[in-house]
């Protein structure tokens, strides 16, 4: 069964901006590089954390944390947790972390921080 979809007249024309590939920079927070190089290591600890099928407690258990500070992690509230910080929490779950340097590409008002999850290196 086909379902109806109603059609909306829009007033004036919406403006699109390119995003700049960084959120936190986009809303213009301070420090976006920083904010994103600790959510997307937050990604990675969550997505090893799910893979694992492990509780929050058990992942608090093996990280060395209290439970809320796991919470916190899984809810992407990162203001408590310095990049370093997440960075241990990936080395205790047998994670190795390489960092990579390189010049900002042309064209790129801005330097950025990539997080990748690799197989190996």
């Amino acid at each position: 069964m086909a379902s109806k979809t109603k059609r909306v007249k829009i007033a004036e024309p919406i403006e699109i901006e390119s995003s700049t590939g960084n959120v936190f920079e986009d809303l213009g927070l301070p420090d976006p590089a920083s904010r994103l190089a600790k959510a997307e290591l937050a990604r990675v600890i969550r997505k090893i954390i799910a893979e694992k099928g492990w509780t929050q407690r058990r992942s608090a258990e093996v990280l060395g944390i209290a439970p809320p500070d796991m919470s916190d992690i899984v809810r992407g509230k990162l203001a408590r947790f310095s990049q370093e910080r997440l960075e241990r929490f990936l080395n205790a779950l047998d994670m190795d972390i390489r960092i990579q340097i390189g010049p900002r590409r042309k064209g790129k008002k801005r330097a950025s921080v990539t997080v990748e999850l690799v197989g190996a290196f």
